[in-house]
């Protein structure tokens, strides 16, 4: 993508009422809809938040199945989110919204017991050891998404990457955390649940195409 395609998109969002794009200073004093996400969407809905969301593709499909949620998609790349965010004002998804924000400072934009479910859908394995800490699922992040989290509220990874999928299934396991379900092939293994099969992402048709199972993970943490 072009230089001026993304200052474009990057004005855009600035416009768009679904994005927020809090900065640093504005985190650090309070952000203000911590604990009032009610108020952006004029309900008390349940919330759910896809973690690097890209596109928001996921974060759509789910908005578009459950009608009765809220869904909020978090994404520092900004020229990625306002795909997600023009679909959704053009489709008038009024359940949809999308954070741009280092995943990080999660618990920093949500209060204690807000969310109700988090998805993580095809985030980069970080394979390499000295990468572990950018693991969506290492222990510093799980630590951050039970804060946010309603109790026994679920986590969802779906992934391309086995390296991932084993990673994390030891971390839970060995920390003692509720794998409620987990499949390492959904497409060919029966039993996943409809939202994990009925939405594919544009490199999840990709990853298919070349062969790469795709698998899945449902858990709570403790």
């Amino acid at each position: 993508m072009g230089s001026k395609n993304k200052l474009k998109r990057f004005k855009e969002n600035e416009t768009f009422k679904n994005v927020l794009q809090p900065n640093r200073e504005e985190i650090r004093a309070g952000f203000s809809l911590k604990g009032n996400w009610q108020s952006h969407f004029g309900n008390d809905n349940p919330i759910v938040l896809e973690l690097g969301c890209g596109k928001g593709e996921y974060t759509l499909g789910l908005a578009r199945l459950e009608k009765d949620k809220n869904f909020i998609g978090i994404d520092i790349k900004g020229a990625r989110l306002w795909r997600g965010a023009k679909t959704a004002l053009e489709d008038n998804l009024g359940n949809v919204a999308f954070l741009r924000i280092q995943i990080e400072l999660i618990d920093e934009l949500f209060a204690e017991n807000e969310v109700s479910e988090i998805w993580i859908t095809f985030p980069d394995p970080q394979i390499k050891y000295k990468r572990t800490k950018h693991r969506m699922t290492n222990l510093d992040f799980l630590e951050k998404y039970r804060k946010i989290l309603k109790p026994r509220g679920p986590i969802h990874l779906k992934t391309d990457s086995e390296f991932l999928h084993g990673y994390t299934l030891g971390l839970l396991h060995g920390t003692g955390q509720q794998v409620m379900y987990a499949n390492h092939d959904v497409y060919r293994n029966e039993g996943s649940p409809p939202e994990v099969l009925e939405i594919q992402t544009f490199y999840e048709q990709q990853y298919l195409e070349e062969g790469k199972p795709i698998t899945y993970i449902q858990f709570r943490i403790n």
